[in-house]
């Protein structure tokens, strides 16, 4: 600066204290939702997190909570695509699922108070963002207690993409970042439908804000004829259920409505659950924490998800520790505005879903088309959401074979079944619940880091 004038010299200062009072203002709000440190958490875990609040509709005062976990630093995470993560329900968190149990760096031990590490995790490949949806799912909040008895498909993906576009101002480094979303089950919904949204809202921009790629869903409810048959298919095979019993759901059940089942549908699904006696319908050869979740509110796709584990009780920890004070405090939770305690699944929520579509098919088809990578997997010990319902639904989009059905391989086993069609992947996970990543973290990992790449699952051993 020898050579500027004392005018110049001030002006030039005056310009960089502007230039870093916008800088720091625009990163504030982000370090208002870093965390520090979550309590019971492994120290020196080299990667960076943020939760709190995104307003997504200020008239009702709707407020969705999320969880940012980045990549280890060491793993440059500026360089890593962002993963969106959506749990299902309707009406279950995201953080008490995904983010604890299944994907996220963090398992929580059965004293409900500290953490230790998974190796697995996915946040090595890719930055992972959880969130709570919709309002009145977890921490997610509404100043407008109607909202709560008025959730549906729709505003869901309202809800989610106006999430998104706000949280990517409070985050800009985060822009034009290569962009995925993934769940399962009921986000069988979500995901397609928050897919559909940001490609036709962006449509006609050359560089989007929200750079979206494509999307992955696992054990999800799809398309609601292709599930009934193939879950009740599911029973019969795996001799959960007699075959006057099968014999009487094919025919009770067979028409799907937008309405709720018939009295006779509901009559011959009581009837099954009696057969099957007391096992864990989310994976069928593991052992229930306690009794199983009654099959009767399994309808329509509205599936109460308290999704077990290997160890079955794994849910219990999520709501012991999510509940700590220190906890809430640590991630910024406002519990002055939830129905407190906060829960695994909001009964509220789920018990009054509105507008549900009785088939995505329609969106596969107009994503595929639009050339986005989709890839859809499948747990094949889930008796609610099963590998035949799955198939069924896929084959209803009469897509041309790429790769026919073979097997792939983890460390010289198999680990599953895949078949590659024309615009989509599809993936079996041998042993797996409901919960692929919870029941089978490796294999999970792998195809998480396939669909990543956009690679075929391994094909030898």
């Amino acid at each position: 600066m020898e050579n500027l004038s004392s005018s110049s010299k001030f002006s030039l200062v005056c310009l960089l204290v502007l230039f870093v009072g916008s800088s720091y203002s625009l990163n504030a709000e982000q370090e208002s939702d870093r965390i520090k440190l979550l309590p019971g958490q492994p120290t020196n875990v080299g990667f960076d997190q943020y939760s709190g609040y995104i307003k997504v509709n200020e008239q009702s005062g709707r407020a969705l909570f999320y969880w940012l976990i980045e990549s280890p630093t060491a793993r440059g995470p500026q360089s890593k695509p962002l993963v969106l993560w959506l749990n299902g329900g309707p009406g279950c968190s995201s953080i008490a699922y995904g983010a604890a149990e299944e994907i996220g760096p963090f398992r929580i031990r059965s004293d409900g108070k500290t953490l230790y590490l998974n190796p697995y995790s996915w946040n090595n490949l890719a930055n992972l963002l959880f969130l709570e949806s919709p309002a009145g799912v977890g921490f997610s909040y509404s100043n407008t207690s109607s909202d709560l008895y008025t959730a549906g498909d729709q505003r869901t993906a309202e809800d989610a993409y106006a999430f998104l576009v706000n949280w990517i101002e409070r985050f800009p480094q985060y822009k034009n970042r290569d962009f995925y979303i993934a769940g399962e089950s009921y986000a069988g919904h979500y995901v397609p439908q928050l897919s559909q949204l940001i490609y036709e809202r962006n449509k006609g921009i050359n560089n989007p804000v929200i750079n979206f790629k494509g999307f992955l869903v696992g054990n999800a409810v799809t398309d609601d004829y292709n599930d009934y048959v193939g879950t009740f298919e599911y029973w019969w095979t795996h001799g959960l259920i007699s075959d006057s019993t099968y014999k009487f759901l094919r025919q009770a059940c067979e028409k799907v409505s937008s309405q709720h089942p018939s009295i006779d549908c509901t009559k011959a699904l009581t009837v099954a659950e009696l057969e099957m006696g007391n096992i864990d319908p989310y994976s069928i050869f593991t052992p229930p924490c306690n009794s199983s979740s009654s099959l009767r509110s399994n309808l329509r796709g509205h599936y109460p998800w308290m999704s077990r584990a290997y160890d079955p009780c794994t849910e219990r920890y999520s709501q012991a520790y999510f509940n700590l004070p220190e906890v809430q405090k640590a991630m910024h939770a406002n519990i002055t505005r939830i129905n407190y305690p906060w829960k695994t699944c909001s009964d509220i929520v789920g018990n009054y879903w509105g507008d549900s579509p009785l088939s995505m098919l329609p969106i596969y088809q107009e994503l595929i088309a639009a050339g986005l990578r989709i890839w859809v997997f499948s747990g094949d010990t889930d008796s609610v959401v099963p590998v035949t319902a799955t198939r069924y639904s896929i084959d209803a989009l009469k897509l041309p074979t790429v790769t026919n059905w073979y097997p792939w391989y983890d460390n010289g086993k198999v680990g599953g079944w895949s078949q590659v069609y024309k615009g989509l992947t599809f993936v079996t996970i041998t042993g797996a619940g409901h919960e692929v990543p919870l029941h089978r973290p490796r294999q999970a990992f792998i195809l998480f880091r396939s669909f990543l790449e956009n690679k075929t699952m391994p094909p030898s051993a």
